[in-house]
């Protein structure tokens, strides 16, 4: 029988990204899919059959790095999720009341998608694109500042701020979400988490409420293109969309590899300039943006910061990566692949031209580093990906 789902995702690369294929496949099979989505995402959401509803939620510009991963470093983007809670669940919950789901499908850091379920009384399905929690394992405990760990206590004063203000929009809304588990609420009746359970930290303590189903590209990995030349390996260098305003390290990859037998796709992203980068060698490609499934797909290493899509689209194409974190979620990305022998992981402090050439060269010539990942690619593909994600879907709705 044919079901409605909402889903409901931060407007953000790295969240919507894994969840289209298992829209894709939703849609495929006769169900009906109304995603809940900001103004940038509307025509990637459509193109894999779901309805939009939009939010009207549009990301603020985000700090160039956050070496000091602090509530103050964190406080627009906590103003803003306040600001986007307020303005974006009424348009939900009116439209949902008049076109109910029969689940609200929310990204497990959403605080709108399970506000929705309890209004709607309708099932709740977490999507995970990270590292998944539970009782005894918490992202938020890993994201914490080394550094400063006492930083993100809830009675810091920013936090408690931000935890006294959001019980208030719960509270006016009439919905029990304990602002407090902020981060790191407790497990849905199902949580379908994009990556394999042998990459997932703690993997022993994940019962049958948790279903890995692993990434899957969709779409985004039939895109038409091919490097230039067919006799040279391939190096992709990607940031990622968030944390990219980096033309020191775009500059350190030009000197690293100008001279080098390696033929490089590297992203900038939209905000720094080609200009600035100086001249740019006949054996790079430079562009804001790239297919990275399809890039992905001929390469031979991925100098990359890690974000858990990237991660996870690298180990989908047994590509390794050489990691350079720019936060915290990153450097747990980064640290849990170079602890399975998959990568490396370069710190910040560290990076010369000579140390990034010289690392990308030694991974990329690595057999025990291969071998790795040919043992992941596996456990990655044999996850099932969106077909597995619905069927998990199906079945809990009976």
């Amino acid at each position: 029988m044919s079901k409605h789902f909402a889903f409901v995702s931060m407007t953000a690369h790295g969240h919507v990204n894994p969840t289209l294929p298992l829209v894709e496949e939703l849609v495929r099979r006769g169900h009906r899919v109304t995603y809940a989505i900001g103004p940038e995402f509307h025509d990637v959401v459509e193109a894999v059959g779901a309805r939009l509803l939009d939010t009207g939620t549009v990301m603020p510009e985000m700090p160039t790095n956050f070496k000091n991963f602090t509530p103050e470093a964190m406080k627009p983007m906590l103003e803003f999720r306040l600001k986007d809670v307020r303005e974006a669940f009424p348009k939900m919950l009116a439209h949902f009341e008049q076109d109910r789901p029969d689940a609200v499908c929310f990204d497990h850091g959403e605080v709108t998608g399970r506000m929705l379920a309890e209004k709607l009384g309708a099932p709740e399905v977490a999507l995970v694109p990270h590292f998944a929690g539970n009782e005894e394992f918490s992202l938020r405990d890993i994201m914490m500042n080394k550094d400063e760990p006492d930083a993100f206590d809830p009675s810091h004063p920013v936090l408690k701020d931000f935890m006294t203000r959001l019980k208030e929009i719960t509270d006016e809304f009439g919905v029990s979400f304990d602002p407090s588990a902020f981060g790191q609420a407790p497990p849905s009746p199902l949580n379908l988490v994009f990556l394999p359970k042998k990459f997932q930290l703690r993997p022993e303590t994940f019962d049958d409420r948790f279903e890995f189903i692993g990434p899957s590209v969709g779409q985004r990995g039939v895109v038409d293109w091919k490097p230039e030349r067919a006799d040279a390996p391939l190096l992709f260098i990607s940031l990622g969309t968030v944390f990219n305003q980096r033309p020191d390290f775009f500059r350190l990859c030009i000197e690293a590899f100008r001279d080098s037998g390696w033929q490089v796709a590297m992203s900038i992203g939209k905000v720094v300039d080609r200009a600035d980068l100086g001249e740019i060698p006949e054996n790079f490609d430079v562009r804001p943006s790239f297919p990275q499934p399809a890039v992905l797909q001929h390469a031979t290493a991925f100098l990359t910061h890690t974000g858990m899509n990237s991660t996870m689209e690298t180990l989908y194409y047994g590509v390794p990566p050489i990691a350079v974190p720019q936060m915290p979620e990153q450097e747990a990305n980064a640290d849990r692949a170079e602890e399975l022998g998959l990568g490396k992981r370069l710190r910040a402090e560290d990076i010369t031209p000579e140390l990034l050439r010289a690392t990308v060269d030694e991974v990329a010539a690595d057999d025990r580093i291969r071998s790795n990942l040919a043992e992941m690619r596996d456990a990655v593909l044999s996850c099932g990906g969106a077909q597995a994600g619905a069927d998990a879907l199906e079945r809990f709705l009976g």
